[in-house]
């Protein structure tokens, strides 16, 4: 389904800065504690204090600053620098938020106490935990933190220090060498990520480096937007890029860093001159103790309280919220709603009707962006797609409908962290 742009950049503008009317003044003393203060945590600290400044909020978040996953991919093709994708918090501590740099070490959901790393304990009356994700070390033979530094994932930010690592090792590759990513199956982080980041990728190989070629070996059998990112890279990249299905052998399943090789389930070895390892993954440790057997943590539909842990709300990337993609844009919408539920709770009040949001922009070449669009509601079966409310970009040769879209990447990238931290 197709989508024109100007209903696309509307639908994202209404969803980004989507928020719930304040409804009233609950218990001037109820603390709301945030764990992590990515997409999903910045973002609740953030519509707290703007929709409901009666709540006292604490956010817990280890980095003094947070490094974006979204247009990491930028840094990548040498279109932006680090900084650019760095993001303070002093922007929530004027608003009134209490910023706390420690490791939330575990939640105890019977008495409402988080104990960080250093030692304090934190009450709350509602806590929302944004925790992010964690890589399944060793679900990939070879692969483990020290591996990491020789084939970066680039998947969790951190200080930055992957993306870096991955970019220097593109600029110090010989022309002619072979990029080689390990695509993992689902569910994880961000689906059109790594399929963005191969165009990324291209982008800067083709400038700097004519000669090399990409080979991306798939766990799975399709992807997001495929049709328009392969046409996209078919018109840009040329022969460039080989993308490998799980069906013809893409799925690695071990790896020498030592080497540089990829090994893949039937026997096949790949030697790579660079080699982006995204590994499968989990939700990040704090939330483990309230995650099914996937490692995801299920949750309410409506107020995203984990379903074992009443008053702890999980939202972004660690709930099993499917089929919402694990995506900055529905952290974002999920965090608005966890706030007005919590909020609501506290007062014994129902919480509101949710709709929630998504929008991802994927960048391909210069001036060429695609997205794709869903709007999705909480049922009696958990959460479902509004029939026929999203869409993707059009396929065909569109050159001003690539350029405006890659304009609404920027646009989107713009708003939402500047909600979040401005």
């Amino acid at each position: 389904m197709s989508l024109h742009p100007s209903r696309r950049a509307i639908l994202a503008g209404l969803a980004a800065g989507l928020a719930a009317p304040s409804i009233g003044r609950a218990q001037a003393t109820a603390r709301l504690v945030i764990v992590g203060g990515g997409f999903g945590g910045a973002s609740a600290a953030s519509f707290a204090r703007r929709a409901h400044p009666e709540l006292d909020v604490t956010l817990v978040e280890p980095q003094r600053s947070f490094v974006t996953c979204p247009y990491g991919n930028l840094v990548l093709a040498g279109r932006r620098g680090l900084d650019s994708i760095t993001h303070s918090y002093d922007g929530l501590r004027a608003r009134g938020v209490r910023v706390v740099h420690d490791r939330a070490a575990e939640v105890d959901p019977t008495a409402r106490r988080i104990r960080l790393a250093g030692g304090e304990v934190l009450g709350f009356d509602r806590a929302i935990l944004s925790p992010g994700i964690a890589l399944r070390w060793g679900a990939i033979e070879g692969y483990d933190e020290a591996a990491a530094q020789r084939m970066p994932h680039g998947w969790v930010p951190g200080d930055g220090s992957q993306t870096r690592t991955l970019r220097r090792m593109l600029e110090e590759m010989p022309d002619g060498g072979v990029v080689g990513l390990a695509i993992p199956g689902n569910p994880f982080r961000c689906p059109p990520g790594p399929y963005e980041r191969i165009s990324m990728i291209a982008e800067y190989l083709r400038a700097h480096k004519p000669r090399s070629k990409i080979l991306a070996l798939d766990a799975k059998e399709g992807f997001s937007k495929q049709a328009l990112f392969q046409d996209g890279w078919r018109a840009l990249y040329g022969d460039m890029i080989e993308w490998v299905p799980a069906s013809r052998d893409g799925k690695v399943t071990r790896v020498d860093p030592a080497a540089m090789e990829f090994e893949t389930e039937f026997g096949t070895r790949h030697r790579v001159a660079v080699g982006n390892v995204i590994p499968p993954q989990r939700a990040a440790d704090i939330a483990q103790p309230f995650a099914n057997e996937g490692g995801w943590v299920p949750v309410d539909p409506v107020t995203f309280e984990a379903r074992n842990a009443p008053g702890v709300h999980v939202v972004g990337d660690a709930n099993a919220g499917t089929p919402m993609p694990k995506s900055g844009y529905v952290a974002n919408s999920t965090a608005k709603q966890a706030v007005a539920a919590a909020a609501a709770l506290l007062r014994g009040e129902a919480p509101p009707e949710p709709v929630y949001f998504n929008t991802c922009y994927s960048h391909v070449g210069p001036e060429y962006g695609i997205s794709v669009v869903g709007v999705f509601r909480a049922g009696p079966d958990g959460i479902a797609e509004v029939s026929g409310s999203g869409g993707v970009s059009p396929r065909g040769d569109l050159p001003e409908q690539r350029r405006l879209e890659a304009l609404y990447a920027d646009a989107w990238y713009d708003s939402i962290t500047g909600e979040m931290f401005g």
